[in-house]
């Protein structure tokens, strides 16, 4: 399958988990890829020699998308590489579940700063470095969609990310660039399991319509065909990918 072939596409956060597995399957469909990492230098190089042993071609940036200047250096980065960037997954985030009563002043900042001017700052240098016609697939979460106690801060953060999607999608349109956001339900990912116990994550599993939390490729797939030409009449929207959960 080479839908994506010779698409040059930006992953953030891409060293392990749901971002890990979308770069490994936009490279099957044929895009060389960034995998963007902030800290795990050697998981995102096992993720670029994954993707090479299958016969792709990929790099790892590293930066912390929400510092603007180290943004700015991984758009140069990637550029004077591979000469364009046609498609950019906003996947970098973090998730801290607590009450809001509890919840710090330093984890409600990290968390804004990681989930939203992450989002925010790699869309900013898009607006100009991104070529025509490219897409954008941000990350927020289907937990937007019900009432989980102790996801308060976390849901704020993706419902400003589905907003910024929604307006930018209009101001980026007349360069034929579509953008949509992806809402995830609970998946297999150590962001999401840890510290949960299998009775919790057996009820997480119960709200699907299969009785079941995601696996990474669920997701993954929705990524590939939001970043192929037979989506690009889809933009401004958020997907639910959830198993029906809501």
């Amino acid at each position: 399958m080479s839908t994506l072939k010779d698409k040059i596409i930006l992953v953030t956060g891409s060293s392990r988990g749901i971002g890990a597995t979308i770069a490994r399957q936009l490279a099957v469909a044929g895009a060389k890829v960034i995998v963007n990492y902030a800290g795990g230098k050697d998981a995102a190089q096992q993720v670029v020699e994954d993707i090479k042993q299958q016969g792709g071609d990929a790099i790892a940036l590293q930066a912390d998308v929400s510092k603007s200047e180290e943004v700015k250096a991984l758009f140069d980065a990637a550029i004077a590489h591979y000469g364009r960037i046609d498609v950019l997954v906003n996947n970098a985030g973090i998730m801290i579940t607590k009450l809001i009563k509890d919840t710090t002043d330093e984890e409600f900042t990290r968390q804004f700063d990681i989930n939203v001017k992450g989002t925010f700052n790699t869309m900013r240098e898009a607006a100009t470095r991104l070529a025509d016609k490219g897409s954008i697939i941000n990350f927020s979460t289907s937990v937007n969609r019900i009432m989980l106690p102790g996801y308060g801060t976390y849901v704020a953060t993706k419902a400003a990310v589905e907003q910024l999607t929604r307006v930018f999608s209009k101001e980026v349109g007349a360069r034929g660039i579509n953008v949509n956001s992806v809402s995830p339900g609970p998946t297999n990912t150590e962001l999401f399991t840890n510290g949960k116990s299998e009775e919790v994550i057996a009820r997480l599993a119960s709200l699907s319509a299969f009785n079941r939390i995601g696996e990474p490729n669920d997701i993954a797939q929705v990524v590939v065909f939001l970043a192929g030409d037979d989506a690009k009449w889809i933009s401004a929207q958020n997907i639910g990918v959830n198993g029906g959960m809501a």
